[in-house]
Parts: C-alpha cells; structure tokens; sequence
C-alpha cells in the first residue's frame, strides 16, 4: 500500500510512483495537484500498470517552465522503459507551448485549456460562457493549498488591501469538488469570505480525468 503523500511534497518535489522497468506499462506524467485523483482512480479501477510521475505543483506560478519539465520527465521515462506516456496536464497558461512539446514528443495531454474545465467537463465549462466569467474556481487541491498558491502569491498575507483591486473584478469563488468532504466545504467557504466574494460550489467529481485516463489505459 502506498504511504499517504502529503500536498507540501506535491507542491515542493512532486512524486515518482513509477517502476523502473516500464515496458508495456503505461507511464502518466500529471501535476502534482492531481496526484490524489489518480490514484484514487486506480484503485478503483485496478489499474495495476498505471505508473505515476508528478511534477511539482508550484510549476503552476510559472507555467512557462512547464512544457521544459514535462519534456525532461517523457525523457526520463523513456529512459526507464516507458514507450505508453500520457500528459496529465491542461494548457495550464502555457499559451499552447505544451500542445507543441507535446507533438514533437509523440504524446498525448488531456483535452482543455486548465484543470477547472476538465474537472467541470469541458464541454459543460465551455457551455457556461458568460454565465461564470467573473467567477474564481477552487478544486479540492487548491483549496487545502488556498495560502501557497492564493494567499502569498499574490502578496495578500503581506498587503490584505490589495484585495479589492486584485479580486474586484470577480463575484463568485465557486468550488468545484471533486469529493464530498465538509471540510473541505468549510476550508472553501471561508477562501471565499478572505476573498470578499459570493460562495457556491459544485460537486464535480473526477470529471472528464476519469474517461481520459481510462481511454490512456485502453479500457
């Protein structure tokens, strides 16, 4: 059984679950964000080939370094044995930077444009339009990570009268859960109320990730 892995070492180093002779297994490299939702998902599906790479979280504040770090871990991988690599990353502000990388590669990504949207269904996050365009989106991660990835970010634990004019713009923190856990409704509700903004969530569950990595699978 694989010790619990905990969100700081997802955030700072990221996990390498993967085994050192990968051939025939499939090898998905994901932001560390996602490290909890896929292996959920293989353990209920029993996807016992499954191997996990995850990069750091933080990547995420510098999204031009992803397509670099997702290059060198499809070299990694490929050097371990892995000829079944699947991208377990959206554009993520990349601009289509990781589209390219992904193409000289020879590997597939999630289809979507972030994380919200492939957990909201991307087809239903797209359909929503205007409807949420001042909306700011939690997922399960981000909210037990709302200090290092919102908070001091953004200079608001140092200067809280930025604020306004950072989230003035928005109505809504809606959180879009992939768990049914009141806690975590709790730690997101008061997000909301640090941020001056309406609270809503949406059970979303795994969203679009599920099919996604079960057609990676081949099931």
């Amino acid at each position: 059984m694989t010790a619990p892995v905990s969100d700081r070492a997802l955030t700072e180093t990221g996990l390498d679950l993967s085994e050192p002779a990968g051939e025939g297994r499939l090898l998905v490299i994901a932001c560390g964000a996602l490290a909890h939702e896929v292996l959920a998902l293989k353990r209920l599906n029993g996807w016992a080939h499954l191997d996990l790479v995850c990069l750091p979280a933080k990547l995420h504040l510098f999204p031009e370094k992803i397509p670099g770090a997702v290059r060198e871990a499809v070299a990694k991988g490929r050097a371990g044995g892995h000829r079944r690599i699947y991208v377990l990353y959206a554009d993520c502000g990349t601009g289509g930077m990781l589209d390219r990388m992904c193409e000289e590669e020879g590997v597939e990504r999630i289809a979507g444009p972030h994380c919200y949207s492939f957990f909201d269904g991307n087809q239903a996050f797209a359909a929503r339009g205007d409807e949420e365009m001042r909306a700011f989106y939690l997922t399960d991660f981000l909210v037990r990570q709302f200090d290092a990835f919102v908070w001091r970010p953004m200079g608001l634990d140092r200067h809280p009268q930025l604020r306004d004019m950072l989230f003035g713009n928005y109505e809504a923190l809606i959180y879009l859960a992939q768990t049914d856990d009141p806690a975590l409704d709790a730690k997101a509700e008061e997000a909301a109320r640090r941020l001056g903004l309406e609270y809503r969530r949406r059970f979303t569950g795994y969203g679009d990730l599920a099919g996604a990595l079960a057609g990676a699978m081949g099931d």
